[in-house]
């Protein structure tokens, strides 16, 4: 067996940052000391020198769709797409979704694992869309949950599709089963009945910059009220995808106040970009759901995220060719989603490097520990811990670069941050002791990433 030997790197886990050693053999971390002897190791060993770089935990993407089929078509970042333009930002593990099928959980979950089996070159881990309450719905959560699933996702929107489940009794029993099973319950967060009421009365055009109008925060506050308040009579913490406003914040803040648990993840998207990108020819580019906000939304919510309030920053990765976005100007058909894997770490980065409003333990912590924890991969991801998996970034925190096109590896053609200025970029990315991204190249292999069972 084969040995790798990182030397002199910053190393940044959530609680320290050290400079150390760390000594890799196989796929396992097995030694972290200040110094490790190469002539120490018994068997062959590459060494490599990361001064004056940081050793980070591989990044966890917590939210992507990668090979979505959706409106008549399919995402262009698919499985091996999507694992290389992650391998480029340090990201070692995402975490993508089970359809319901509204048959059988344990087969929509199985159908799933084994597609993205055959085509990840990074390891994955899966929450379960659950889209009907239906009888014998416990026994089917407690199939997935002993299949390594942790969480389902529910929607309060999307009723013309087949998703949303309306009755708040059938929500409140969903509840109440996964609080006993021990299962993470994930919400997007978007009343349907706002989003109706404004459509009847909207008389405008439905251009790109409607959708904001159509899809308002305010319908993002009401669904996170009332999914708050069944998961306060059940008894159980909520997990809330994509957090896109301040309206949504507060509704945020609110049940907390009433005792409620809240896990709040944002995107960057939502951080860094604002409705002003839904004007001209390439509007379309930018839509997603929920829609971009006004820039006091990104800035109530970067507060927000540095000051503990947002425990996870995920992507969203939904990617659609520049071409398949722009067939249409409707945003009620354009297809909704934008790339972000890639562009993840180097953009959160830049809330430490510019005036250290993030620190770079509270960076690691809402790129990987935090979501490790919150999905039950922790300590086998997210930690830069003897024992752990050895996924590590050696990144370089210094380097001043600019977003663009030409720069980003998934098959989209574009990057909503075009022109973006950051700083730090990624050297390496090693997979389970593995090599996968180096010198600019992605060296991943299709189906050698794996199903990350949660526990």
């Amino acid at each position: 067996m084969s040995s790798l030997l990182i030397q002199n790197g910053l190393l940044i886990d959530t609680e320290w940052k050290r400079r150390a050693d760390i000594l890799v053999r196989g796929s396992k971390i097995v030694r972290i000391a200040a110094h490790i002897d190469p002539a120490s190791i018994t068997d062959n060993v590459t060494v490599i020198h990361a001064d004056g770089l940081l050793v980070l935990p591989g990044v966890i993407d917590a939210h992507t769709h990668y090979k979505l089929v959706s409106r008549g078509t399919v995402t262009c970042d698919g499985f091996k797409e999507g694992s290389k333009a992650a391998s480029h930002g340090g990201v070692t593990t995402v975490i993508d979704f089970a359809d319901d099928d509204k048959v059988s959980l344990v087969g929509s979950l199985r159908s799933r694992i084994n597609d993205m089996g055959a085509g990840m070159g990074i390891d994955f881990a899966l929450h379960q869309g659950v889209y009907a309450f239906r009888p014998g719905l416990k026994d089917e959560l407690a199939s997935i949950k002993a299949m390594g699933c942790r969480a389902i996702k529910l929607f309060t929107t999307y009723k013309d599709v087949g998703y949303l489940i309306e009755r708040r009794e059938e929500l409140l029993e969903i509840f109440r089963m996964c609080g006993d099973l021990g299962l993470m319950v994930c919400i997007h967060c978007e009343d349907d009945e706002v989003i109706a009421r404004t459509a009847a009365s909207y008389k405008g055009s439905y251009a790109p910059c409607d959708h904001p109008v159509l899809r308002p925060a305010e319908a993002e506050a009401a669904a996170i009220r009332r999914m708050g308040g069944i998961a306060l009579e059940a008894g159980i913490p909520l997990y809330i995808v994509h957090l896109s406003s301040e309206e949504g914040l507060m509704a945020v803040r609110e049940l907390r106040e009433r005792g409620l648990e809240l896990i709040v993840e944002t995107t960057p998207h939502y951080l860094f970009l604002d409705r002003s990108r839904l004007e001209g020819p390439d509007a379309p580019l930018y839509v997603m759901t929920p829609p971009l906000r006004e820039p006091k939304d990104n800035e109530a919510l970067q507060e927000a995220l540095c000051n503990g309030e947002i425990q996870v920053v995920a992507t969203d990765h939904c990617a659609f060719t520049r071409a398949q976005k722009l067939e249409s100007q409707d945003c009620r058909t354009i297809y909704p989603g934008i790339p972000g894997s890639e562009e993840l770490l180097p953009l959160v980065h830049n809330l430490v490097a510019n005036g250290a409003r993030l620190t770079l333990n509270e960076m690691v912590n809402v790129l990987s520990t935090g979501p490790a924890r919150y999905f039950g991969l922790y300590p086998e991801k997210g930690a830069l811990k003897v024992g752990s998996d050895a996924d590590i970034v050696l990144f370089n925190p210094d380097i001043a670069w600019t977003l663009t096109a030409s720069e980003m590896h998934s098959e989209c053609g574009y990057t909503p941050y075009e022109g973006t200025n950051v700083i730090g970029r990624v050297m390496m990315t090693y997979l389970r002791g593995r090599l996968v991204m180096g010198g600019g190249m992605y060296l991943g292999i299709s189906g050698d990433g794996r199903f990350v069972k949660a526990h």
